[in-house]
């Protein structure tokens, strides 16, 4: 049974914690539970979606942190050289802002369905923004 049921403009996914690799970030993302925003297709990192946080404050460590998440993979960024995001890999991504490369904790994966999340993301890219809701499988 998955972790996290994400909802991309009516495509649903299961998405699973990495609570070994990174579990301060997992436990502060789980307090936010249900989160809705809308997703928009990144600037400068490739084949992603990503949803800006602003100057919100997360308080977490960087633990796991990549620049080169694999598709399915899902990185947030806490803040500091760029703002607070979460980024949605779909195909290859180096995770980068207007001040450079940045890095991000790997703590949710999407594991099945990624040629899906591949349409989903081109779909973004496409059409344009799309609600995002993450709630607990």
């Amino acid at each position: 049974m998955a972790d996290i049921i994400i909802d991309i403009g009516g495509e649903i996914f299961e998405a699973f914690f990495e609570g070994a690799a990174a579990p301060k970030t997992c436990e502060r993302f789980r307090a936010l539970l249900p989160y809705q925003d809308r997703i928009i297709h990144v600037r400068w990192s490739g084949e992603a979606c990503w949803i800006p946080m602003g100057e919100r404050e997360l308080s977490i460590p960087w633990e796991n942190a990549t620049s080169y998440p694999a598709p399915g993979q899902i990185i947030v960024h806490p803040g500091s050289m760029s703002e607070t995001e979460i980024l949605v890999a779909y195909g290859p991504t180096c995770f980068a802002s207007k001040a450079g490369q940045l890095a991000g904790n790997h703590f949710l994966t999407i594991r099945e369905g990624l040629d899906r999340l591949a349409k989903t993301g081109r779909a973004v890219l496409w059409e344009g923004a799309k609600p995002i809701t993450f709630r607990a499988g």
